[in-house]
């Protein structure tokens, strides 16, 4: 689907931003009054639809219940702090990777031009919901699942794109210090020939389990390795991780197991054009191991939508503890988490033109 029809606005008679508490928002925690739908049937997009957010009708057979046929995705809409427009960050990748996930999980494509309508006409219909304080955001969520009903397993023939938003703060604000990663051993986030680069629901079904546990044992978050000898490093959580060796920048490549960031590829162009070396490859928990042991290990940091960038103090691996050592340097991850803001907010130039203004009328 290269362009949708015009979308048909049906608003909310009262809107629900008074019960909301815009000083402490959470993430996740509240969601704006509208919401976008729209129909795939006889081998058709329908009319894009923004109504009142409301439960959605599935049928109980629904082949994306059951044999987990959806996929999502995640962006922000930003508001400028110093002229007031509302931008988003780089949504084309954002549609890129939902057409390729589509493609991975049988379901249409949604080209790049009719997810870009669909997104800024609910951001444009959601203004009010995007909050004002720096580092928070309108985060939005296109999701589309199959909804026919039925047991055979083969892909729909019908299916529902919806969006909904969440004024959301800082994903990792409660815990105001660098997160702490346990190194999983014995659980697997993606193996080769899955569904790793894909952003499907059921690969984030899976983590819960092992989340949870490492959650009990005092720690942030995971530090997903490889499925063959969970030896090398691939995700931090819901983010990509990177490790500063030296004068260098290291993060895992991706291999198919590893989804690909936005975040994490706008954390590498920065990098590259600060003149900063970086080195996309694999890298093991025993060079990491050494490299904090003998000091050149001087910084892990996560990137991602949610998350921007945060420091990372520890992974723990068994009963090997590894940690970066900054000493008197400044911390990349934040210079980049700076930078990333001050560019989503409309404070600092854009030469790569990463953001996109949503006409507010």
């Amino acid at each position: 689907m290269s362009s949708m029809e015009e979308i048909v606005v049906t608003r909310r008679e009262v809107s629900r931003r008074e019960e909301v508490s815009f000083d402490d928002l959470g993430f996740g925690d509240f969601f704006s009054d509208h919401m976008l739908i729209c129909e795939w049937e006889d081998r058709r997009w329908g009319t894009p639809k923004i109504i009142p957010r409301q439960p959605l009708a599935v049928d109980p057979a629904a082949l994306g219940l059951h044999y987990g046929q959806s996929v999502f995705e995640g962006l922000k809409a930003y508001h400028g702090t110093r002229d007031g427009k509302i931008r988003l960050f780089r949504p084309e990748r954002n549609a890129a990777r939902l057409a390729s996930s589509c493609e991975r999980l049988c379901i249409p494509v949604i080209e790049a031009s009719a997810f870009r309508q669909c997104v800024t006409g609910l951001v444009a219909a959601e203004v009010e919901w995007v909050p004002r304080a720096r580092g928070e955001a309108l985060y939005i969520r296109p999701m589309i699942f199959a909804n026919e009903g039925h047991l055979a397993v083969r892909p729909a023939t019908r299916y529902t794109f919806v969006i909904v938003a969440a004024p959301v703060g800082q994903y990792f604000a409660r815990y105001n210090r660098a997160l702490r990663l346990k190194a999983e051993s014995t659980f697997t986030r993606a193996v080769p020939g899955g569904t790793g680069a894909a952003k499907t629901a059921g690969n984030y079904g899976a983590t819960l389990r092992p989340m949870l546990d490492a959650g009990s044992a005092g720690f942030d978050q995971i530090l997903w390795l490889d499925a063959h000898d969970h030896a090398f490093a691939e995700e931090a959580g819901q983010m990509n991780i990177f490790f500063r060796l030296r004068d260098e920048v290291v993060t895992p490549d991706l291999s198919g197991t590893i989804l690909p960031g936005v975040t994490r590829e706008s954390v590498l162009t920065m990098l590259e054009d600060w003149g900063i070396a970086t080195s996309v490859r694999r890298i093991s928990i025993a060079e990491l191991a050494k490299a904090s042991q003998d000091g050149t290990l001087l910084e892990i940091f996560g990137a991602g939508t949610a998350a921007v960038v945060v420091p990372i103090q520890s992974i723990t691996f068994r009963d090997t503890v590894i940690q970066g050592r900054p000493g008197g340097s400044a911390l990349l991850s934040e210079r980049l988490c700076e930078n990333l803001l001050a560019i989503q907010h409309g404070e600092a130039a854009d030469p790569r033109g990463w953001t996109q203004l949503v006409e507010t009328g």
